[in-house]
Formats: C-alpha cells, structure tokens, sequence
C-alpha cells in the first residue's frame, strides 16, 4: 500500500515537471519569436540594410523554422523527447551567442537562422511532450500552454525595448545584449527537462503509420486545412488591423493599436478560460463554434464599418482556441502517430500561411488599384484594405467549412472528439 502511495507521488511530482518544462518553454517561444519587432529598426540601421534585406532576413527565418519542422519529428524518434526538448533550448541559447558576436549582416543572417532552428524544433518537441503528458483534460491543458506563449508574446515588444535602452557600465545594451540575455532564458527550462522522466514510447510499431500512408489519410489534409486557415487569420490579425483601421477608418495609430490591444486581450483570456468548456463540449465542436464566431465577427465588422469596430476585438475569442484545440484533437486522432503528423501538419501549414498572407496583400493591392480608378484615391485605399481584411474573416469560415467536412467523416467512422 506504502509503496503505491509512493509510487503516485513520484508520478504526480514528475507530471508537475514536464507540465512547467512546457509552459515555461511556450513562454520561451513567445519571447524569442516577437522581440524582434522594436530590434529590426535597430538591426536595419547598424547593418545599412535595405528593405529587401530585411524581407530575405525574415525568409531566411521561415525557412528554418521549416526546415526543423521536417527533421525533429525523426529526431523524437532517434533520441527521444528528452534530447530533442534539451537541444532544441540549447540551440536557441547558442543562437543568442551567435547573434551577440555576429560582425556583419550575413554572419547575423546566419545566426538568426539557427535561432528559428531551435523555434521549429522547440514548437514541434513541445506539441509531442504535450500531447503524451496531458492524457487528461485536453483541452484545458492545451488552451493554457498555449496561453503562456500568448502572455509572453503581448510582454516581449515591451521587453525588448527596455532591454535595448538599459544602461550598464556608462554603456547602453542594445539589440545584441537585448538577444543574448532573452535567448538565455532558454536555459532555464533545460532543468525540469533533466530531472523529468518521460514516458516512454511505445516501442510496438503495429499500429503506427508509415509517413506515405499518412499522407494519404484524408482526415491528415482536413485538419492541415482547419489549422492553415486559423493561423493565417491569427497571423494576419496581427499584421494587418492597424493598418486596416488607419487606412479605412482613418483611425489615428493610438486609436487602431488600442483596438488591436483588445483583440489580443481577448484573444489570451479565451486561452486561459475556456479550456474546460472545450473538454466538455469536444473539440470538433469548439472548433466549429470558435470559428464560425471570429468570421462572422470579422465580416459584420467590415460591412458595417465604424459602429462595429468592437466586433473586430472580441473576434480574439473565436479566433483564440482554434490552435492549440486542433493540437488537443490531433493528439487523439493520430495519438500513436503524434510526431508524423505534427511534422506534415506545421512543415505545410508554414508554407499555407506564407501563401495567405500574401494573398491578404494581393486582395488589399487588387481592390485598391481598382476603386481607384474608377472612383478616387481614397475610396480606392479604403476599399482594398476592407477587402483585404474581409479575407481574414473569409478564412476563418473556410475553417469552419473545413471543420464542419471533419465533423461530418468522424461522425461517420463513430470517432467524434
């Protein structure tokens, strides 16, 4: 009985830290991946870069990130979720090192390349770690990792910009000291990675799926889709509401980036407090419920213009659970394949989400260059970008759509989650 007792408490303390190894890894993410927005400024003006050098920077980003999106499911494979989890924070810390001594802009390139290695290795790592400890209330546990890259995300701007403004020594730290101390705090999840045992993996094959019969699993493509279409409009949100407002409404920018500020606000609380409604209801049906919501939201916005500019903020909501719910409902449909398919769904949604949210530029630049010339100026920018950011809102109902096709073949097959 004793050693029973034991027993669970050596469990329940280990779930403790594999549970902190990924929160404070999704906070990791969240501050590695948006401190560069106050640094690029500062970057353009050591470096003399151009315009089109900061474009190849950030290309050179994505394509890491991709890149390690295609090798570190296989990676989990050779030497486990433990090695892989530690690597891929040391990956970053060492990039931190890299970008700090980095004398010229393609040494600097390739530095920021190795940190959006470790970025893609860490997202991919995580979502395996998460889906093997978090067995129970899904959902919820999910929605919360996934919060703690949210918080960390909305601190990281400010973060960055009092790093970069700190004096030490009669000496101001600047972007590369602003680097090397955030990319550090990589290491401090390295610990609860050591001392966490991680379950074992099931070394039977019988029921895991070869990659190429993987892709020919029609349920693989719809939630690619469902999970492309989320992002984008949640990648897009963020590139493109002040600019919508500005442009459209003729908001000034204090105005549109309070309005964007209410969206990410709404958009972390619906990660911290919705979890349990999403365990309870399944994740199909929140998914469907969420983005059926955030477009509907969008698109009133849009058509009924300034009145419902509110609209446009509480979206975040909607738009919120669409993520880190599709990992939840991933973790369950391919429980025995998790790191095929997070490998096939994050490598190609990368490639979608480049696509969208070029598409958002086109339509915005289409739109405009016609009302232009048949009705002015002003009516020709207003236009375009209400077309363009009526895309958004078309992109979360694809994902319903998208959703709603699942729905229906799970239905079928007696596997609705």
């Amino acid at each position: 009985m004793n050693t029973d007792i034991k027993k669970k408490g050596v469990a329940d303390y280990n779930v403790i830290i594999l549970t902190a190894t990924i929160f404070i890894g999704f906070l990791v993410f969240g501050f590695s991946e948006n401190i560069k927005g106050p640094a690029i400024p500062k970057i353009q003006t050591e470096f003399s870069l151009s315009e089109f050098h900061i474009g190849l920077l950030l290309a050179l980003n994505s394509l890491g990130y991709l890149l390690a999106c295609s090798f570190t499911g296989w990676m989990t494979k050779k030497i486990g979720i433990k090695a892989t989890t530690i690597a891929s924070f040391m990956t970053m810390a060492f990039a931190g090192l890299l970008i700090y001594f980095a004398p010229s802009y393609i040494s600097f390139s390739g530095s920021y390349f190795v940190m959006y290695l470790g970025n893609g290795m860490l997202e991919i790592s995580l979502g395996i770690m998460a889906a093997t400890i978090f067995t129970k209330n899904t959902g919820t546990m999910m929605n919360l990792s996934h919060f703690f890259y949210g918080l960390s995300s909305m601190i990281a701007p400010l973060l960055s910009t009092r790093l970069m403004g700190l004096s030490l020594s009669n000496s101001i730290l600047g972007w590369r000291g602003m680097y090397l101390i955030v990319l550090s705090f990589s290491l401090i999840p390295i610990l609860p990675a050591i001392f966490g045992m991680f379950p074992k993996e099931d070394k039977n094959n019988h029921e895991r799926v070869p990659f190429k019969d993987f892709i020919k699993n029609p349920i693989a493509w719809l939630i690619l889709s469902i999970l492309s279409f989320g992002v984008i409009a949640e990648m897009a949100v963020g590139g493109w509401l002040v600019n919508f407002l500005e442009k459209s409404y003729s908001f000034d920018s204090t105005t549109a980036a309070s309005v964007l500020s209410g969206f990410f606000f709404c958009f972390m609380l619906a990660r911290l407090l919705f979890g349990p409604i999403i365990d309870r209801i399944g994740f199909v049906r929140s998914i469907l419920i969420s983005s059926c919501f955030s477009g509907i939201s969008i698109i009133a916005a849009v058509l009924i213009g300034k009145p419902a500019v509110f609209l446009l903020a509480i979206a975040g909501f909607g738009i919120a659970p669409i993520y880190p719910t599709v990992m939840a409902l991933m973790s369950k449909v391919f429980k025995n394949n998790m790191d095929t398919a997070l490998t096939f769904t994050l490598t190609l949604m990368g490639i979608t989400i480049v696509i969208g949210n070029l598409l958002v530029g086109a339509i915005t630049d289409s739109f405009k260059a016609l009302y232009t010339h048949y009705q002015g100026v002003e009516a020709g920018i207003q236009a375009g970008y209400s077309a363009g950011y009526m895309f958004i809102g078309f992109c979360c109902m694809l994902c319903f759509g998208g959703t709603l096709i699942l729905y229906r073949k799970l239905k079928s097959i007696n596997s609705i989650y």
